[in-house]
């Protein structure tokens, strides 16, 4: 993949000027192998709370510490590599995760349990930073779509995820979580060589060919703008977070179905998550990332405020057209507040990535402080509104030219 290093006026070198598909499958196949094993901690709380007597709160802190090992680092990383890039960042960042998974799978007790997590989280925060920048560089201009593509795959692992922990680890011990250390392995080499691409191209000077002359704001409007986004990722992760981390228990205790019911249940909301953000980055191609992330939150609310009071048939059709109609918008906030500030990728990136994981920590932390005082099903009543701050979009500025 030879290439000439100069820039051209959209901030896209001519590296990427057609959409380089090798290495944005790369990088989102390894987002899927990443958000697989991550996704295997939540799909193993059951197992975990079992084994480990866990209550509920401490079951939200275990997600808080990774959540927040995932947020905290990430902006740092992205300013920092915004100005000095670090391809092979992505291998070494991978090989945190990989002793994370091989201490979660031989933990003795919640302290270890808490390290993993932490471990696990902080392999995370080093890789999304990167990877998108990467994404971007391989983009040839499609931004949404190479957004989208690079996060879908990190939505398709959340969602295979509770399907192999069901197949491998659940009625087998906790010792089964080492064979997820598999995937990490080839999470690894796979990067080796997406940090050689993109050390090629920095060494050819394409230094700044992630970066976007999108259109410039008054500093007032693009900091109100970004505060904005940051409320619609609020409102749309301590939502999903209600999902991904309790949704299982929902439905055993409200339902009384077995594990391996809502195991798939979860699979289904999970699979509609990636459907519906592989979607939404080239639909904001076409017709505006700021229609989509407009109807993508808001438009849930009438599906989340009538979820709790559903049937179990109802509740699995619920779950999927909220996972389709929300998922779409996050692709479309990273894209947007990219082009708010130009020549910011990685810290973009990893400000709304980190944001989506502190607030999912968070959220799920109240959330399960709420599930022992209230009960799992008021979890769902409370957070039910939460889609409402959707109208906030209104706030944003109009982008596309």
């Amino acid at each position: 993949m030879s290439t000439t290093p100069s820039t051209s006026a959209t901030g896209v070198a001519p590296a990427a000027s057609g959409t380089v598909l090798q290495i944005l499958f790369s990088v989102a196949f390894v987002h899927l192998l990443n958000d697989c094993v991550q996704a295997v901690l939540p799909s193993i709380y059951p197992l975990l709370k079992q084994e480990f007597a866990l209550s509920f709160t401490q079951v939200g802190l275990i997600t808080l510490t990774f959540q927040c090992t995932a947020s905290l680092l990430q902006p740092w990383i992205g300013l920092y590599t915004d100005k000095h890039p670090i391809p092979f960042l992505l291998p070494v960042g991978m090989c945190v995760t990989l002793a994370g998974v091989g201490l979660l799978s031989v933990a003795g007790s919640f302290g270890m349990l808490l390290l993993a997590a932490g471990m696990i989280g902080v392999g995370s925060s080093t890789f999304h930073p990167e990877a998108s920048r990467v994404a971007r560089l391989a983009s040839g201009g499609r931004f949404g779509f190479a957004q989208s593509l690079f996060q879908v795959g990190g939505n398709l692992g959340s969602a295979f995820g509770p399907l192999l922990a069901a197949a491998i680890i659940v009625g087998r011990g906790q010792g089964r979580i080492a064979w997820f250390t598999l995937f990490v392995l080839v999470a690894v080499i796979v990067l080796v060589g997406v940090s050689r691409w993109y050390g090629s191209h920095l060494a050819g000077g394409a230094k700044k060919s992630a970066a976007h002359a999108g259109p410039r704001l008054p500093r007032n409007k693009v900091v109100k703008a970004l505060a904005v986004l940051a409320m619609l990722v609020f409102s749309k992760y301590i939502y999903m977070a209600s999902l991904q981390s309790y949704y299982t228990f929902y439905l055993i205790e409200k339902f009384h179905v077995p594990v391996g019911t809502a195991q798939m249940y979860l699979f289904l909301f999970l699979a509609s998550v990636a459907l519906g953000t592989f979607a939404g980055g080239p639909i904001g191609d076409r017709i505006g990332r700021k229609r989509v992330i407009w109807v993508s939150i808001l438009g849930a609310a009438p599906f989340t405020l009538a979820l709790p009071y559903a049937d179990l048939f109802w509740t699995g059709v619920l779950s999927v057209v909220i996972g389709l109609v929300m998922s779409s918008a996050f692709s479309a906030i990273v894209v947007f507040a990219q082009e708010l500030v130009p020549g910011k990728v990685g810290m973009i990136a990893g400000i709304f990535f980190g944001l989506m994981f502190g607030v999912s920590g968070i959220g799920a932390a109240a959330m399960g402080h709420v599930a022992d005082v209230s009960g799992i099903e008021s979890v769902y009543r409370m957070a039910s509104f939460l889609p409402l701050l959707g109208v906030l979009a209104a706030l944003l500025p109009k982008m596309e030219k």
